[in-house]
């Protein structure tokens, strides 16, 4: 008989992480696995919205990551070795990098620069109203991953590193999608 996805583990309020930690379900490491995978749902409603092919491919890329993200954050430092050395997949400072050349090309667009700021919706293009929300769910990632030092149990600097650089991306995307 397969595995249930309903074990009644989390019945009593406490939830199990990668590689064995069991914490609260309202521990702060599982508010921040928590907004990564809120922050991959909504990035997945801004894919099937956006009009751009390549606003796509970098949603689609981001998607990808933020599993690595999410295992990361629920391994904890306390398991990272360990989770390194199980080949599951880690952010990186490549990562980090590639997010700042698919911003810079993003801004490259704009060569006037920005005026003001911005106002999701008023452009009509749903697309690029959904990238705004992503953004939002990004630095409240972010917010999340960063309080976890208050714990003693940071996030790993490429993990934050990343998800500040994605929240600015995806600003720059929702405007590249208002010129469709």
């Amino acid at each position: 008989m397969p595995l249930s996805i309903t074990t009644r583990r989390g019945d009593s309020g406490q939830t199990d992480l990668l590689l064995g930690s069991r914490v609260a379900k309202d521990h702060p490491r599982l508010h921040a696995v928590g907004d990564a995978d809120e922050l991959n749902a909504a990035l997945g409603l801004a894919r099937i919205s956006v009009q751009r092919d390549d606003i796509r491919a970098i949603i689609a890329r981001a998607q990808h990551d933020l599993i690595a993200v999410m295992g990361m954050l629920s391994a904890g430092p306390e398991n990272a070795e360990r989770y390194a050395s199980s080949g599951f997949a880690t952010i990186t400072t490549a990562h980090v990098d590639r997010l700042t050349a698919e911003a810079a090309e993003q801004e490259a667009a704009f060569p006037n620069g920005f005026k003001g700021w911005s106002t999701p919706g008023a452009s009509g293009l749903q697309g690029a109203a959904w990238l705004e929300m992503t953004r939002c769910i990004a630095r409240r990632a972010e917010r999340s991953a960063t309080a976890l030092a208050s714990t003693g149990e940071p996030a790993p600097p490429e993990v934050i590193a990343f998800l500040n650089r994605l929240s600015d991306l995806l600003w720059l995307c929702a405007r590249r999608e208002e010129q469709v």
